[in-house]
């Protein structure tokens, strides 16, 4: 069996970046996302970066099971083993959860956090001697966030799964590491967000191939949580120390009318 990473939300910012990278360490890629031709695009690309690797296309849509089996199915037909998972999917909407439809919750809630987790025991189950994972959550699931709170409850939720696991699965040739970013400019929403933010902004700004580098050194190291940039890292230490009633207010008056219905 021939041993490939699979890379779910490829097409994406940093998803991109992780792709790049692992062909150029030669690394055989199973490269999925909603478009076909976005993928399709994706895999001439790497291909140009490193002709000597093998990189398969599947389309797939995280919020329907069938499509998550269908492409597991797919993985088992063409008699690939799996020797990483680097998760980069997500939605990122953002507004007060009572102007939620219960559409949009479910698809947040499948694609943040239950596609991971269905995902993470299929690939377990075809990985080879030894397994990478690499899950990207997000520093907003380090604490609780008003007007973000199911975005920051589903990222959470990805770092404490996480963790467990790793935990149970001591010892069994398997790495395991949970990246929070803080601020990517890969969107161009993402973009002008940051841009709003000021100096704030511009300080936790860390640009998606940088994430993607520093997080690949982490996960080589098998660090379980892993915030990349000194200013997010600074923020986090800081936040541990804040009690929550004052961080709910600050975060509320910055997020309470800048809403986003991403996805």
């Amino acid at each position: 069996m021939t041993k490939y990473s699979l890379v779910l939300g490829a097409t994406g910012g940093i998803g991109k970046e992780f792709c790049r990278l692992l062909v150029k360490r030669s690394e055989n890629l199973i490269i999925s996302g909603r478009s076909k031709e976005k993928l399709e695009s994706l895999k001439a690309e790497l291909l140009s970066i490193n002709s000597t690797v093998s990189v398969i296309v599947k389309e797939c849509d995280l919020t329907a099971k069938p499509s998550i089996s269908e492409l597991f199915s797919f993985i088992k037909e063409n008699d690939c083993s799996l020797s990483g998972l680097y998760f980069v999917s997500g939605i990122d909407t953002r507004k007060a959860f009572t102007k939620y439809t219960e559409d949009k919750i479910s698809s947040q809630i499948a694609v943040n956090f239950e596609s991971a987790v269905i995902i993470t025991k299929k690939c377990l189950e075809l990985r080879a001697d030894s397994f990478d994972m690499l899950i990207v959550s997000s520093a907003c699931g380090l604490t609780p966030m008003p007007y973000f709170s199911l975005y920051s409850a589903t990222k959470s939720a990805l770092v404490y799964f996480y963790k467990g696991l790793k935990a149970e699965l001591k010892g069994e040739r398997v790495k395991i590491t949970v990246v929070c970013p803080g601020s990517v400019p890969t969107r161009e929403d993402i973009k002008e967000d940051i841009k709003a933010q000021g100096l704030q902004g511009r300080l936790s700004k860390v640009e998606p191939n940088k994430v993607a580098e520093k997080s690949l050194k982490a996960l080589k190291r098998n660090k379980t949580v892993f915030i990349p940039g000194f200013y997010n890292k600074l923020v986090a230490f800081i936040s541990k120390l804040t009690p929550y009633a004052i961080k709910s207010k600050v975060i509320a008056k910055k997020f309470k009318n800048k809403e986003k219905d991403a996805f």
